[in-house]
């Protein structure tokens, strides 16, 4: 039998932080109701695993799918106008 103690097993190394690698940005975004504004947000988390430079493309990517949905808003018919409460004059 040995007298010597069992050396304790090494700590898992911390992975080192490289300050040039892709950080999120963790901006919140709060649900809005509406699926489909809410999965144009949603594709903002994707910048979080890009480089700065990939960013843009995101980002226009949901400004466009923005305005379209406000677009496709103002094409919505509105409700109906009342009738006007005056009558026709000759």
């Amino acid at each position: 039998m040995s007298d010597t103690v069992p050396e304790p097993a090494a700590a898992p190394r911390e992975q080192e932080h490289d300050p040039s690698a892709p950080a999120p940005l963790l901006v919140p975004r709060t649900p809005t109701g509406d699926a489909e504004v809410d999965a144009h947000l949603d594709r903002l988390a994707d910048a979080d695993h890009l480089a700065t430079d990939g960013h843009l493309e995101v980002y226009e990517d949901v400004h466009r799918g923005l305005r379209d949905a406000l677009t496709a808003l103002d094409a919505r018919p509105g409700p109906p106008v009342p009738p006007s409460t005056y009558g026709t004059r000759s």
